[in-house]
């Protein structure tokens, strides 16, 4: 092997035996390690054994370098390509899975809920009476009805305008559990008490029934401690409760209402050809 100059041994040592370059990739103890064999080599043996020990370090060092590159990939995240891998499915779509997935669950629920609403109603009309039998009103008797709202349920004409105002806002039942109500205070027979108290409470105050009405806890705790032993006037409270409330909020409405107005103007124009 050819003998180094003196210029090119005095390179070599210098820039062998800087301790910054093997610190970059050997731990701190086997660098000094190897900056201290090397500054031995070139002191006993001059450049030709100090350019020997060089390539030692060279493999060394491509060693290391193959070392911290598998670990390096080992904490580096997933890229933009790999996101979420390991916990979505092979069918997941662009989105995450909670927006897709809950969306298309969230439609077909509404979807359920509206087809049990809708079913639900036509049962409950299905089981619902028929209107009282009354002559047509006259309009004197029509327009008194905006006076008060007594007057509108003291007629069997009136309380079926009203009712049929009542079925479009899906509240009917508040009409027939107060007509109900009325006709259970008519009964004298124990037997027929009890039966009728039954079938209001089953059809009215019971919450799993479709015509459940709306009622405050007192109210109903107190019909549910006398549904023992039931009296004509168990659910007075109740039905007054109910007037009050279709007479608050739903009578207002049925006076601005299309239905009134509409046979208000059918009666004046029958009135006129008379």
């Amino acid at each position: 092997m050819p003998q180094l100059s003196q210029e090119n041994q005095e390179c070599l040592q210098k820039h062998f035996s800087r301790p910054s370059m093997w610190k970059q990739f050997l731990p701190l103890p086997q660098a000094e390690g190897y900056n201290a064999n090397i500054q031995q080599a070139m002191e006993n043996e001059g450049g030709t054994k100090a350019g020997h020990d060089v390539q030692p370090m060279g493999s060394e060092r491509t060693e290391m370098q193959k070392r911290q590159m598998p670990a390096a990939q080992g904490t580096a995240g997933p890229t933009p390509g790999q996101h979420g891998v390991g916990t979505r499915g092979p069918n997941a779509c662009c989105f995450c899975w909670c927006c897709c997935c809950s969306c298309s669950c969230l439609t077909v629920r509404n979807q359920e809920e509206q087809r049990s609403r809708r079913a639900s109603y036509e049962l409950r009309r299905e089981d619902l009476p028929t209107c009282e039998e009354s002559p047509s009103p006259t309009l004197e008797e029509a327009s008194a009805w905006a006076q008060s709202f007594d007057k509108l349920m003291l007629t069997p004409a009136g309380r079926n305008a009203f009712r049929e105002f009542l079925r479009t806002e899906f509240s009917e039942e508040n009409m027939l559990f107060w007509m109900a109500c009325e006709e259970l205070k008519k009964e004298a027979n124990k037997n027929s008490i009890e039966e009728k108290a039954r079938i209001i409470y089953e059809d009215y105050i019971s919450i799993l029934s479709p015509k459940e009405v709306s009622l405050d806890s007192r109210v109903r705790e107190g019909i549910n401690r006398n549904m023992v032993e039931p009296s004509q006037h168990i659910f007075d409270e109740a039905q007054l409760q109910i007037y009050t409330l279709m007479h608050r909020d739903s009578y207002p409405r049925f006076m601005n209402s299309a239905l009134y107005k509409d046979l208000l103007q059918s009666l004046s124009e029958k009135s006129v050809e008379a």
